[in-house]
């Protein structure tokens, strides 16, 4: 059984007077920078703005820093990330994109200075590729594809930051296989600014906000495609119900415990329901990782082999050993074992005043893997 721990905040946490100012993601900026390269491959002029769209579909204008013609038919554009105010350490990166036309219709999408390499599984990228997420892919392409049509003529677009690498080294990638540079992430494309004092009093006011409804649970979600695939699952709960948690699940189940609350739902994906499996319930990455022993221990459990066991224990990280299990025919079992040790840290923790219930999500945040149900019952849960 595993001790409940609740690690201090880290030192970024701080109350701000004023209200914070949002940013950019990586992958914003580098898609503003691919088109502004295109605009200026295609009318031969630099452009001083650019508008690009964000995955919701609103549109935002960006400062492009410079842009250049390299030689016929390859061009160069800069533009400045911008975090607004959070600690992001690539703030102020100059996210380069070169724009460059090829034989075939289509994009291909590269990364160069300062991005990095994926050498590991588990990330959901190719190994030997560049360190670009889907949402980010998906942006470029689309900005890019606005400006040509490459149905009919190709371009090859490569991302790229300078001082990448440098960057990098203040970050966990290395840890996670990923070389060379930073990775161009997002998934909305703006980046909330991390002040963990004010999310911590959010959350613990969303979930007053929801016992004040006399609603039958409160949903924390660990983000938010996780927040909205569980108000796809649970559609028949009002909206209220839902909390983005973050890294705060102590905080709210406190709340939620003073409020007099009798049942909580978590929705997760693997790597935060690992870390409540290990007793961890302020789970932000500076103060608690992913502890692949007790998924390793969780295949154990589940009658998985010992040789699998073993290269979970190894795991590069909690998506990894997903991925593991899933190539084993071990996932249902699995997830259904780590949920159910999730559930009894989420109980323990409320001295048993809380009825919990945990759901592994995929990484879509929207199929239920496997889910768990405590309180003694056998069942009866409010998931599907």
């Amino acid at each position: 059984m595993p001790e409940l721990r609740e690690p201090d905040l880290p030192r970024t946490a701080k109350q701000r007077p004023r209200a914070l100012r949002t940013g950019w993601t990586t992958g914003t900026c580098a898609s503003a920078a691919a088109r502004a390269a295109a605009l200026h491959l295609v009318t031969g002029e630099p452009q001083p703005w650019v508008e690009v769209a964000l995955p919701s579909g609103r549109r935002v204008t960006f400062a492009v820093e410079r842009s250049a013609r390299l030689r016929p038919g390859r061009t160069e554009a800069v533009v400045v990330k911008d975090a607004g105010d959070d600690p992001d350490v690539t703030h102020g990166s100059l996210l380069t994109a070169t724009v460059s036309w090829r034989d075939e219709p289509g994009i291909e999408l590269h990364g160069g200075i300062g991005v990095g390499v994926v050498t590991r599984p588990g990330l959901g990228l190719e190994v030997g590729g560049p360190a670009i997420n889907p949402v980010p892919r998906a942006m470029i392409s689309q900005a890019v594809g606005e400006v040509v049509d490459v149905a009919v003529r190709g371009v090859d677009v490569t991302i790229s930051v300078p001082d990448g690498e440098k960057r990098a080294r203040k970050t966990t990638n290395a840890r996670l296989g990923i070389l060379g540079g930073i990775s161009i992430l997002g998934t909305t494309g703006i980046v909330r600014p991390f002040s963990t004092a004010s999310w911590r009093a959010s959350v613990e006011q969303a979930v007053s906000v929801a016992a004040a409804q006399n609603v039958p649970a409160v949903v924390l979600c660990t983000g938010g495609r996780t927040e909205k695939g569980a108000m796809e699952l649970l559609p028949g709960l009002p909206e209220v119900c839902f909390v983005e948690v973050g890294d705060f699940t102590g905080a709210a189940l406190r709340r939620a415990v003073e409020h007099g609350m009798g049942r909580v739902v978590f929705v997760g994906m693997v790597g935060k329901l690992t870390k409540l499996a290990s007793g961890v319930l302020m789970t932000h990455y500076t103060r608690s990782k992913v502890d692949t022993a007790v998924l390793a221990d969780v295949t154990r459990a589940v009658g998985g082999p010992e040789p699998v066991a073993e290269e979970v224990a190894v795991a590069n990280t909690a998506r990894h050993a997903y991925e593991l299990w899933d190539a084993a025919g071990l996932l249902p079992s699995a997830g259904e074992e780590l949920c159910r040790r999730v559930v009894e840290v989420l109980e323990r923790f409320t001295d048993r005043r809380i009825t919990a219930e945990a759901a592994l999500v995929d990484f879509t945040g929207r199929a239920v893997i496997a889910r768990h149900s405590g309180g003694g019952s056998d069942g009866g849960g409010l998931l599907p």
